[in-house]
């Protein structure tokens, strides 16, 4: 296993497209829910422990060899919000070409396959995850780390935010986000006895909402 591939894997320049999407702060931001380091803070954490959980668990079960069609369909399940199942399956497909092209591997090939319009992202991130040699709680690292530091870099420049203080958030949620990775791979190892329903299905409502809302917009700076 060579550590260094999860820093390629969860390096913000990675080409798999994740800049373009702010998961769900352009919306808070406009409705008043972030307007300063404090209840972006707020904000992230409520992400690290809904949507960072459950797809840190989905990328970690990928890793150990869950079957990926089963994997995507629990992932549907979770997404209740048409718009963010569009556009985890079009940050999956993006992945998903970034990953074909730096660790290539039969598994990734037959994703493709067997999605040629995108799996969604974390099942995606956790079969690259396996083609470049990591553990399980890599990947789950790297979802859980995702949920949190896309929110974080794009309310720098839909606030103007201190980038010093966005960063300080993401240092402060740093033992949280250790825990939530270790729930995660302990609930993707229960999946070989248990079958995907050992996956939690941690929810947040007000976030599938405000992302249908923000699906309408006419003009935004993100795409989600």
């Amino acid at each position: 296993m060579s550590r260094a591939a999860l820093l390629v894997l969860a390096d913000g320049r990675f080409p798999a497209g994740g800049h373009a999407h702010s998961g769900g702060a352009e919306a808070a931001v406009k409705a008043g829910r972030i307007t300063d380091a404090a209840s972006l803070e707020d904000f992230c954490r409520g992400r690290l422990h809904t949507a960072g959980l459950v797809a840190g668990a989905l990328a970690a079960a990928a890793v150990l060899g869950a079957d990926p069609g089963e994997l995507d369909a629990a992932a549907d399940a979770r997404t209740p919000s048409p718009a963010l199942r569009a556009t985890a399956r079009r940050l999956g497909r993006q992945l998903l070409r970034a990953a074909r092209a730096t660790w290539p591997s039969a598994e990734l090939e037959a994703l493709a396959r067997q999605f040629p319009k995108g799996a969604h992202q974390p099942v995606v991130l956790g079969l690259a995850a396996r083609a470049a040699g990591l553990a399980p709680e890599d990947a789950a690292h790297c979802a859980a780390y995702e949920s949190v530091s896309g929110p974080a870099t794009a309310t720098v420049r839909l606030l103007s935010l201190d980038p010093f203080d966005a960063t300080a958030v993401l240092a402060r949620l740093a033992p949280e986000l250790d825990r939530v990775a270790d729930a995660a791979v302990a609930a993707a190892r229960r999946t070989a006895e248990e079958g995907v329903d050992a996956l939690p299905a941690a929810s947040a409502p007000v976030l599938e909402v405000m992302a249908e809302a923000h699906a309408a917009w006419p003009v935004r700076l993100f795409a989600s």
